[in-house]
């Protein structure tokens, strides 16, 4: 099962426990969330940005890390201080990585952190990314250090 499906899963679970029908999410949002859209989400038919996962976390009254599977792969490593992640080797990859950029981006601005070389990454940051990206955090990892974007401590 690929991360997009898990996080799919783990909407409908969600969902189904507040004994909500696809159709009771457009009616209650006020059609700000549409049955065809969720239901896609759910299927992992589409990704679902990280800006909407939270925004669908809050309708549904749960915790954005409720929503992502399983633990990061940032804590099975051991690793619990983060990773730093190359900013520099970021802007050197392509197109397919324009959202993480602007995650990583958003980060720097939340923190007042304008170092334009490096970046230290959380878990729960990680976790968010892995969604944007479409990938595992263990598979977001391995494509960064291929990438050399990730500097070791």
């Amino acid at each position: 099962m690929s991360y997009t499906e898990e996080v799919g899963e783990s909407l409908r679970r969600i969902r189904v426990e507040r004994g909500l029908s696809l159709q009771d999410v457009e009616r209650t949002s006020g059609g700000a969330w549409k049955a065809a859209v969720v239901g896609s989400y759910e299927r992992g038919d589409r990704n679902i940005s990280a800006t909407r996962l939270l925004e669908l976390a809050e309708f549904y009254e749960v915790s954005p890390a409720d929503v992502l599977p399983g633990e990061p792969a940032i804590r099975r490593d051991n690793a619990s201080s983060g990773v730093v992640i190359d900013l520099q080797k970021i802007e050197l990859l392509g197109d397919g990585w324009g959202p993480v950029r602007r995650y990583l981006e958003s980060i720097q601005v939340q923190r007042g952190d304008f170092n334009r070389q490096m970046l230290s990454i959380r878990g729960e940051d990680l976790r968010a990314l892995s969604v944007i990206h479409g990938a595992s955090p263990d598979d977001l990892i391995i494509e960064l250090r291929s990438a050399g974007a990730v500097i070791e401590r």
